[in-house]
């Protein structure tokens, strides 16, 4: 199956109330697979192609697993990150790139300060400008090299489409969604972007939260699990979640994209079409409570205060999943 491209079909998934009247309306997509595969949820275009953005990166991190890359737990999880760059997150991506023999200056991402806002001040302050390794997309990109030095592959191109370390990832992503690609884009970082659908995208990250431990899905969910807070960082959150839901793995990206799934590969995939980041948690929320997981756990995480706040709307607030 090759996803169409065409204008998703987006319908409302969020309201924000004032004093209990709807004063913005944030549409989007989402679904909810169980782990044999069957749609147990679905709002919006799940079938349309889009881009992923970061939302990929446990993918691209599978890939490299299966190539045989090796790396320890905290290396498999900054590499499917989108780090906020504090020392932790640098640290450990210098060291995937000690470990390859190579070195900061060997990266291809764009020159950035740290995403964590707090992180980015003290940086500023400190009188340090922008750098590879600050940003957020360093760690896959030092995964990918250490890939590249293990295969002999060149490592000045490794983002070019036709490099074997991107068609691996190319063929990785297909494997795991069962979905051919139908557009190959430029994320913000460099690096090639894969257009999937919602299920695909959600059918990939259920293969991985449930793969078998040291099988390369399995590595990847590991590192994910054991250092959530290297996924994202220690204000995010994606990380909170992780750490509030026994087993979850999560994985945001730009343009409000949000996966997640459970240890038996329940799976969740959303978009929010706007972008909007704000409406991104409730509806992760919603979904994972349509999952079973204990609405008090996932209350920090809702958006809503009283009549005031993020608030799901439509079959995602009504729906409830057979027993």
């Amino acid at each position: 199956m090759i996803p169409e491209i065409r204008v998703p079909a987006h319908e409302p998934l969020v309201h924000l109330l004032r004093d209990g009247m709807i004063e913005g309306v944030h549409h989007g997509s989402a679904v909810v697979l169980a782990p044999d595969g069957r749609v147990l949820f679905s709002a919006g275009d799940i079938e349309a192609a889009f881009y992923p953005r970061s939302a990929a990166k446990p993918l691209q991190a599978t890939a490299m697993a299966r190539l045989g890359v090796e790396l320890s737990p905290a290396g498999f999880a900054v590499g499917a990150a989108s780090h906020s760059g504090e020392e932790i997150h640098l640290s450990e991506v210098l060291r995937t790139l000690d470990g390859a023999g190579l070195t900061a200056g060997d990266l291809r991402t764009p020159e950035d300060l740290p995403f964590d806002p707090v992180e980015r001040d003290a940086w500023v302050s400190a009188g340090r400008g922008a750098s590879r390794l600050a940003h957020n997309c360093s760690g896959k990109h030092a995964a990918m090299l250490a890939t590249c030095r293990l295969h002999g592959w060149s490592t000045k191109d490794y983002l070019d489409p036709a490099h074997p370390v991107q068609r691996a990832i190319a063929d990785c992503v297909e494997n795991l969604t069962g979905q051919r690609i139908p557009k190959v884009a430029v994320d913000g970082c460099g690096a090639p972007l894969f257009a999937v659908s919602l299920r695909g995208l959600a059918t990939a990250v259920g293969k991985i939260a449930a793969a078998a431990p040291g099988t390369p899905e399995g590595l990847v969910a590991e590192g994910i699990r054991k250092h959530p807070e290297l996924v994202a960082g220690t204000r995010r959150d994606v990380t909170a979640l992780m750490r509030a839901v026994p087993g979850l793995i999560a994985k945001d990206g730009f343009e409000a994209v949000q996966v997640a799934a459970l240890p038996d590969g329940t799976a969740i995939a959303i978009k929010i079409a706007d972008g909007g980041d704000r409406a991104r948690q409730p509806v992760l929320a919603a979904a994972l409570e349509l999952c079973g997981v204990d609405r008090d756990v996932l209350k920090p995480f809702a958006g809503t205060t009283g009549t005031d706040g993020l608030r799901v709307t439509g079959a995602l607030a009504e729906h409830h999943l057979a027993a």
